[in-house]
């Protein structure tokens, strides 16, 4: 566990963190609870770290809430992690909004409920001004689709492919303004990216954590950062 007086400083914090929210429902399953429970709890603990992580100078943070693949869950589970998404969207805006922070939503609108649509746009529009960091939720997001839908738009723009830069393609990705990753936390002990954020990935240091994210904490997350200064990144050099 970190203390106070081993945390790094804010010259060598990440400035976006991106989190792979594993386990909430082998976390239910192991309390004798319904496993949509596991849901529930993730997002109390993504909003206690996330906000964590702000307060401590992180400009950015992301997490992967639900992606293309999800849809191929049961339906009881679909339709109660969009209930969940709106009841966040709908009841949570205002604290969020009190503290500063601005909301963002990466993702496309295909699949989405009308009411889920009209929530998160009006989450976004309520504190698009806010200067206090950002929390960033991956809805309905494939990475794979993401460059597929840059590539299109590239198309339709009829930009030359001989001048195409990468800066020219970033900016067609979901939300442009939010920059690459810096640290990626995946929870529950898997080890792979599942597609999250692929093009904004592509240096960014990886974390592991065995735990479920439901047990996720502010302490382990201090870890996390320190492991990061920790590290000396070359970015190919």
């Amino acid at each position: 566990m970190t203390n106070q007086s081993t945390k790094p400083s804010e010259q060598s914090l990440p400035t976006h963190i991106g989190f792979i929210l594993d386990g909430h429902r082998r976390w239910a399953k192991q309390r004798g609870l319904p496993q949509l429970e596991g849901h529930r709890a993730g997002y109390k603990t993504f909003k206690q770290v996330g906000l964590a992580a702000l307060d401590q100078g992180v400009a950015y943070v992301t997490a992967y809430v639900w992606s293309k693949e999800n849809w191929k869950r049961s339906a009881e589970e679909v339709s109660y992690i969009m209930k969940l998404l709106l009841w966040v969207a709908e009841h949570e805006l205002d604290d969020i909004h009190e503290r500063g922070v601005r909301i963002r939503f990466i993702g496309n609108d295909e699949g989405l409920s009308k009411k889920i649509i009209v929530a998160i746009r009006a989450a976004e529009a309520k504190t698009a001004q806010n200067t206090g960091g950002t929390l960033a939720l991956c809805l309905n997001y494939g990475g794979h689709q993401e460059i597929v839908d840059a590539t299109k738009q590239l198309l339709l723009e009829s930009v030359d492919p001989e001048s195409l830069t990468t800066e020219q393609f970033a900016e067609r990705l979901y939300a442009p303004d939010i920059p690459d990753l810096d640290l990626l936390i995946r929870s529950s002990g898997e080890q792979r990216t599942s597609g999250f954020m692929l093009w904004r990935a592509a240096y960014a240091e990886l974390y592991f954590y065995k735990k479920n994210w439901p047990d996720f904490t502010e302490a382990d997350l201090d870890d996390a950062l320190v492991e990061y200064a920790s590290r000396q990144r070359r970015f190919g050099a």
